[in-house]
């Protein structure tokens, strides 16, 4: 298809339209629509695998549109009763169809790259951590809006109906969603038996990927490979259909679509562990001294290294041996509903958790004498509000002689409610012989590493309300 066909295909059919529902809509979501896409670690301009997997999650109504307009698209000869007269010239079917299909795949992918390219600058801006690991989840991306496009296209031509573009649409959007919420996940329960659910590997024949919950996670390559064969094989029966001129030529178009699926299900991981995994080369840790910072943080180790060395001191001299000597980055990923896991010679720390996020300076080394004395046991995932809050005030208020609120985002009303829950119990603990204060700590962090127990209530002797 030469470049003066393309130009006219662009201006009699719906692939401009097309390119712009993907682009605008898309844009408008992640501008205007508040959510966790705006925030934390995993923002969509944040890193790069994270803005790869925001944008891939918009294909959950981005794709059924591609589709609908696709069908559109392929009803364009019978709408112009022209069918008959086509077929009668000596053009190839098949030219006839990559003239129809190749302005839209153009459109679908060039306004796919813009969306991934706005997201790109900012990125840039925001991360000093560069890789192509991302690359492949926006290909498939863009793949899965053309294959979309082209399927809907072939059953267009197949089905030639004003019902068939709406039918289409609501019929891919009813498959990414059934993907999304119950065909596509598994039920489970976790080690401390709360039920979750997780996504299984029907769930990736869907081209929308879960939300990014963590800035070390990606798509394994079996995931890439299995989505691009399932959906070629999607793009080759839309194309067939195109072509096809009989009842039995568009029942031999499905072949392709119903291979590539058996076969995409062989490749794509069985087990929920290997979809998300972590990428181990985000995850290496760059230091400075004693504290350390995963890949795609080291932009901010600078400002880290400092309050970090000096929570280090403080705790060293308040606790002595039995103090933590390492401050750094959690870059364990645990399943999400699983119970944290602490180390008491290492203060482990995320920056997506509030007292750490916003906090810098003498702030910022409040926050971390927190983590090292009470890190917190919310199930993975959770956020919750209560006795650890109250036991990381005591225990740093106990470490610096002086009690005050954590650093974070709490109301006026919440920190008004943490003075008193833990005032008295400061004072209390202040007034302990030294030996005892030191044996209601060391109850308090047994309490806190362990998860089992109160931290709030051993650190008051049992007498927390």
């Amino acid at each position: 298809m030469n470049v003066r066909v393309l130009r006219i295909e662009l201006r009699r059919s719906v692939a401009p339209w097309a390119g712009a529902v993907v682009l605008l809509p898309a844009l408008a979501f992640l501008y205007l629509i508040p959510g966790s896409w705006w925030t934390g670690t995993t923002a969509w301009t944040a890193q790069w695998t994270s803005m790869a997997l925001w944008t891939r999650g918009l294909l959950f109504y981005l794709w059924p549109l591609t589709v609908g307009l696709g069908a559109l698209q392929g009803l364009r000869d019978h709408r112009s009763k022209m069918s008959e007269l086509l077929t009668s010239t000596p053009r190839p079917a098949r030219h006839r169809a990559t003239a129809l299909a190749g302005p839209t795949a153009v459109t679908l992918t060039t306004a796919f790259a813009l969306l991934v390219l706005v997201g790109a600058v900012q990125v840039v801006a925001n991360t000093q951590y560069t890789h192509l690991g991302w690359l492949p989840i926006s290909l498939v991306g863009a793949l899965s809006l053309v294959a979309g496009a082209v399927l809907g296209m072939g059953a267009g031509r197949a089905l030639p109906s004003v019902l068939t573009p709406p039918a289409l649409a609501m019929g891919a959007f009813v498959f990414t969603a059934l993907m999304q919420m119950s065909l596509g996940r598994t039920e489970t329960t976790t080690a401390t038996g709360v039920p979750s659910t997780e996504p299984n590997r029907i769930s990736l024949l869907s081209p929308a990927v879960q939300e990014a919950r963590n800035a070390l996670l990606t798509l394994s390559a079996s995931v890439h490979v299995g989505q691009t064969i399932w959906l070629l094989a999607m793009a080759a029966t839309g194309f067939a259909l195109l072509v096809a001129a009989t009842p039995r030529a568009r029942l031999i178009a499905l072949t392709p679509v119903l291979a590539g699926a058996a076969l995409a299900l062989l490749v794509l991981p069985a087990d929920p562990h290997r979809i998300y995994v972590v990428d181990e080369a985000a995850a290496e840790l760059v230091c400075d001294g004693p504290v350390c910072v995963t890949k795609t943080q080291q932009g901010r180790l600078a400002g880290l290294a400092g309050p970090g060395k000096e929570a280090l001191r403080r705790l060293r001299a308040a606790l002595g041996g039995q103090a933590p000597v390492t401050v750094r980055e959690n870059a364990t990923v645990l399943p999400e509903g699983s119970t944290p896991q602490w180390s008491r010679t290492t203060v482990l720390f995320d920056f997506d958790d509030d007292i750490i996020a916003a906090a810098k300076g003498e702030e910022l080394t409040r926050a971390l004498i927190a983590k090292g004395m009470v890190p917190g046991c919310s199930p993975v995932g959770w956020s919750s509000f209560g006795n650890d809050e109250f036991a990381q005030t005591v225990a740093v208020g106990w470490v610096l002689g002086e009690l005050r609120p954590l650093p974070g985002t709490l109301s006026a009303g919440l920190r008004r409610e943490v003075d008193a829950e833990t005032r008295p119990v400061w004072k209390e603990l202040e007034a302990l012989p030294r030996a005892e204060q030191l044996s209601r700590i060391d109850a308090m962090r047994t309490a806190a590493f362990s998860c089992e127990g109160d931290a709030f209530d051993a650190l008051s002797g049992g007498a927390s309300r």
